[in-house]
């Protein structure tokens, strides 16, 4: 079995999914534009052939790699980056060279904001209200429509990046004035006392859940970007069946198969929810290895046990696990050595991010893991907590 992927060596932690499927007997190819020697002994002793391309974003280029190692190594059965970044450049590969898998026309439901919004309704899961625009001279009218506070989103984006918060007049100028005119944005009411928390999981070849579980976040993302705050979320011990029903809605909604899952809700006070986003892939940073620690499973090994057709061990939720974030430039009260002293029965890991998971995730993220929720906020007050 022939496995391509794009980009192995990045993000550094999902170079297990490599090693992993390698350790199954498949063949693991890949497309990268670091030099070999910098993959490391683990991921080369993984990889079957590496071809080192100049700029990965070149799509023309990759596929004039992928066809190298094709022609060398014989059909691909999978082709996957695990990377939301790279989505399209795998959905373009498997039209190439007709491989399972997302194709583009698949595309369209988990880029756009707007269009996650038709499959959320068609599952029956509330959303909050909102509206596209493409020029300008709509904003004014959805305003009028939709009244304020609002949040304005790149209809095709990642995270928090390119938001805008829109309370008054004054805020809106700024977005026009910052906005290219051009990149359709997505704009829906703001909602303020809620938290965020996910359903993620992964399907196998016909779309059956495998896995799920559920992560809680102390902040919603665009306030830890925009005010540079310190992450926090935890993995949920169990489930709540209302949000396990609305999730299991949505994913048989979109229809996908043998891929990682993480949608995104608000949870209110009162305990109802309304959907956000779907991912189609992995949650991103360092949050499948918080299921692992938290789990007690290997989900990277798991991963390849699916793609390998072996059957997966049942799961059980065995603690709760929560990661804390720090950011470079800031003075915190306690020190590492502190916070093991305090914590150190509970601190599992501590690793350092780089590269576009640091600005939403911190430069830094603390692991720990504990039977009691109400640790969680201790926890993450000291870990924190600022001079």
């Amino acid at each position: 079995m022939n496995y391509l992927v794009l980009s192995p060596f990045y993000p550094e932690n999902f170079q297990q999914f490599y090693i992993e499927l390698a350790k199954k007997g498949i063949s693991v190819l890949a497309i990268g534009q670091e030099p070999y020697e910098q993959l490391g002994q683990g991921l080369q002793a993984a990889i079957t052939e590496y071809f080192r391309v100049n700029d990965l974003e070149d799509l023309d280029e990759v596929k004039r790699a992928a066809a190298f190692l094709f022609y060398k190594h014989g059909p691909f059965d999978r082709i996957e980056s695990q990377n939301e970044y790279w989505l399209e450049h795998d959905a373009a590969l498997r039209e190439q060279f007709n491989v399972f898998g997302m194709r583009y026309k698949h595309l369209e439901k988990t880029k756009f904001k707007s269009k996650m919004k038709d499959y959320f309704k068609k599952a029956g899961v509330p959303v909050v209200p909102g509206k596209v625009v493409d020029a300008i001279k709509d904003v004014d009218q959805v305003v009028s429509d939709l009244g304020l506070p609002l949040i304005a989103k790149p209809d095709n984006g990642v995270g928090a990046s390119g938001v805008f918060k829109l309370t008054d007049e004054a805020s809106i100028q700024n977005f026009k004035e910052t906005w290219d005119g051009k990149t359709p944005y997505f704009l829906e009411a703001f909602v303020d006392k809620a938290v965020v928390c996910t359903y993620d999981g992964l399907v196998d070849i016909e779309g059956n859940i495998i896995y799920e579980t559920s992560l809680t976040y102390n902040k919603t993302p665009f306030e830890m970007v925009e005010n540079q705050l310190d992450m926090g979320y935890f993995v949920e011990k169990t489930i709540d069946p209302v949000l396990r029903d609305y999730g299991q809605a949505i994913v048989k909604s979109f229809q996908m198969r043998e891929r990682f899952f993480h949608i995104e809700f608000f949870r209110y006070e009162d305990g109802s929810y309304v959907a956000l986003e779907y991912n189609n892939r992995a949650a991103g940073g360092y949050t499948v290895d918080a299921y692992n620690h938290s789990q007690r499973i290997n989900l990277f090994r798991d991963y390849a046990a699916m793609i390998a057709g072996e059957e997966l061990p049942e799961h059980d939720f065995a603690q709760y696990s929560l990661v804390c974030s720090r950011r470079d430039g800031y003075d915190y009260r306690h020190t590492d050595d502190e916070i093991k002293a305090v914590y150190g029965d509970k601190l599992i890991d501590r690793k350092a991010l780089s590269g576009a998971f640091a600005e939403l995730l911190g430069n830094v993220n603390y692991f720990f893991v504990f039977d009691d929720r109400a640790e969680a906020d201790a926890i993450y007050e000291f870990v924190t907590k600022r001079k």
